[in-house]
């Protein structure tokens, strides 16, 4: 993977995770005005989904090649934020409620079932969804979780053992979390798929220009309300509700695809624009390094200071204002959890390797039979 295709993947990371963001403050009682580029919050996470498969299939193409650099790397990466978003997000709700309860139409009950529930990623299977309180954004973290899972599985168990136990976790998990797992796969295809890497630069450039035209064309159609709408009508509204975040499963396929399409066209072009791109990459990849911070703690965090402040929603000023109290608590979180988890994955991995060391040592007395 080149150095400017990294740019442009870190670029597009921190945009997706400041579009929820947009998507989620985008309410009256922060700023009366509907925010420019606001209704793409959805979106964002297809892109997530794409991006993580892209960059998980690298990384076990180059770093991770065994399962306890796999299961301690994935590991740090989700728990290095998802405990602290686990504790801190009823502490900001339970200030922000007694200051301002007007802003909270959020859950505020059965307090173990949503923090065990969401803690072992359980939050999202079958037709259960658990909105742990105000953090509603939590929800893609368990599909990309067990996604994590199954391809874990498919890459580092005994080929016979692969398929059954894809089978076995797919069935405890439920067709919910399956239905967006192609969009996932999709961005390990990208990594995989050596054709797509050999064609030409003009090849490349029809395809970053095309689904530029597409993402944008979608969106003017607004397909995420249409199709849903007509899926709705076909399998009726029990079968519509159970679905939950993946019933836009038609237009996440789509935009999956248009994703595909222009970062196999970017992999291509982006070295031939490294002029551009090379000046932003410091400063992207250290933004970038907050994203899963900033995706995870978000909404909590921008209602905590929205209590707090009580501004004048009139005007951008008291939205801009929350933002920036917001990013810089993402910065000072993220600082000592997202910016700091590699001692986690280091303790992890010991004892992952330990494991294995031990599970292929020969039982005793039976060696040298």
């Amino acid at each position: 993977m080149s150095r400017s295709f990294s740019t442009y993947l870190d670029l597009v990371r921190f945009i997706a995770a400041f579009l929820v963001y947009l998507y989620h403050s985008n309410m009256r009682l922060l700023v009366e005005d509907i925010l420019p580029a606001s209704n793409y919050g959805h979106s964002a996470v297809t892109v997530f989904f794409v991006l993580s498969g892209l960059v998980i299939a690298y990384a076990t193409d180059t770093k991770e090649k065994t399962w306890p650099d796999y299961t301690s790397s994935r590991l740090s990466r989700v728990y290095s934020v998802v405990l602290p978003a686990i504790l801190l997000t009823p502490l900001l709700d339970a200030v922000g409620r007694a200051l301002y309860p007007a802003l909270y139409g959020y859950p505020w009950d059965r307090f173990a079932l949503r923090i065990a529930g969401c803690t072992l990623m359980l939050n999202e299977v079958w037709t259960v969804s658990i909105t742990y309180f105000s953090n509603v954004p939590y929800w893609s973290i368990a599909f990309e979780f067990w996604y994590y899972v199954l391809f874990g599985l498919s890459m580092f168990l005994p080929r016979p053992m692969r398929l059954p136990a894809v089978l076995v976790c797919g069935l405890l998990i439920g067709p919910k979390l399956l239905l967006l797992l192609p969009v996932w796969w999709s961005g390990v295809v990208l990594y995989r798929w050596r054709w797509l890497q050999q064609r030409s630069l003009g090849f490349a450039w029809c395809l970053v220009l095309v689904s530029t035209v597409g993402i944008v064309g979608m969106h003017w159609l607004d397909l995420y309300a249409a199709w849903p709408g007509a899926l709705e009508d076909t399998i009726g509204t029990k079968w519509f509700t159970n679905l939950t975040f993946a019933r836009f499963f038609l237009a996440d396929y789509l935009l999956g695809f248009l994703v595909f399409c222009n970062f196999a066209g970017m992999r291509i072009v982006a070295p031939t624009l490294e002029p551009l791109l090379k000046p932003l990459d410091k400063p992207v990849k250290a933004v970038a390094g907050y994203t899963f911070t900033l995706y995870l703690l978000h909404q909590p965090l921008f209602l905590f200071w929205t209590a707090v402040v009580r501004g004048d929603p009139k005007g951008h000023g008291f939205w801009m204002l929350v933002t920036v109290l917001t990013g810089l608590s993402v910065w000072a979180i993220g600082h000592v959890t997202e910016q700091k988890r590699q001692p986690l994955r280091r303790w992890l991995k010991a004892r992952f390797q330990r494991l294995s060391d031990s599970l292929q040592r020969p039982a005793p007395g039976t060696a040298g039979v």
